[in-house]
């Protein structure tokens, strides 16, 4: 069983009339890259700022490390957090920035920072000022400041947000590289599902406060792949049916009305008839297979 870096339970946060989070419960194990996926202004940024306690949740409670109360000021010092970016200043270097808040952090070993802005890609960047730093490199460098004092979990609100292409995947082999190589576990936020795809392990969809879905790489990959969806009133017989007249195994079982099948696409005659003959009562046969952004789409339809 995996260790639990985060749970929350019915975590709510008002502001007067209005809910930003709405009993929100997930589950982040260690070792995950969590995808908070949802529109802007869905919930995400308020959820990171409950689990940092940059603000406090009107109802509901949270875990850190399978601890949570007075225990919670001592395990927020081994999370790294990137919400709103720190003010690093313009003319001094990357490597003073970084400086200055290892400093603030009461950091003694200043070898950290050399270590921090190797792990982000920026080690030759060190003696560069940050006025003269792109976008990417910026995000760089704030989350070499998350990882200064060698955090178990960074959180980190919109990383990708701006960047080009090559800056987004520079910092996806970055996200790649402290999770494989530190062992870091890591809660990344975006409203762009595609981006999020290449780099998390797992995922959560949001809207409106609410928690809609939360699902692994492999279901989304399901969720997303083409396949015949045969909806029928016997599962056991049709899914006998399809291992003894196709040979095949290469489906799933979605509930007690639905199988997909993700062979023997552009057949749908063929296996129509194949289960009409077996006496097989079909519900409803027809290929199906959307983008991640069409499936994204049609999880917050069903929202709202």
């Amino acid at each position: 069983m995996k260790d639990i870096i985060l749970k929350t339970n019915h975590l709510t946060k008002k502001y007067k009339d209005f809910t930003a989070l709405d009993h929100v419960s997930i589950t982040i194990n260690k070792g995950d890259i969590y995808g908070l996926i949802g529109r802007n202004g869905a919930g995400k940024t308020t959820l990171m700022k409950v689990i940092t306690t940059l603000t406090n949740p009107t109802s509901g409670e949270f875990e850190l490390f399978g601890e949570g109360g007075q225990t919670l000021t001592e395990n927020k010092r081994r999370i790294g957090c990137l919400i709103e970016n720190p003010s690093f200043f313009p003319s001094l270097t990357a490597y003073e920035n970084l400086k200055y808040y290892a400093i603030q952090k009461g950091i003694v070993n200043l070898e950290q920072i050399k270590e921090s802005l190797k792990l982000v890609g920026l080690e030759d960047a060190k003696n560069k000022k940050f006025k003269n730093f792109s976008l990417g490199m910026k995000q760089r460098l704030g989350i070499a400041f998350a990882i200064l004092d060698h955090p178990d979990f960074i959180i980190l609100d919109e990383p990708i947000n701006g960047l080009d292409p090559i800056g987004i995947s520079d910092l996806r082999e970055t996200f790649k590289k402290l999770n494989e190589e530190k062992n870091i576990t890591i809660l990344i936020s975006s409203h762009i599902l595609s981006e999020l795809y290449a780099v998390a392990s797992r995922f959560c969809i949001i809207e409106n406060g609410h928690v809609i879905k939360e699902l692994s790489k492999e279901e989304l990959d399901i969720e997303c792949s083409k396949c015949i969806v045969i909806q029928t009133d016997n599962i056991k017989k049709t899914a006998a049916i399809l291992e003894k007249e196709f040979n095949t195994t290469n489906y799933k079982v979605i509930d007690k009305k639905e199988i997909r099948l993700y062979e023997f696409l552009n057949q749908t005659s063929k296996i129509s008839k194949a289960l009409t003959k077996n006496d097989i009562n079909i519900l409803g046969l027809y290929e199906t297979g959307i983008t991640l952004e069409e499936y994204f789409k049609s999880v917050i339809k069903e929202e709202n």
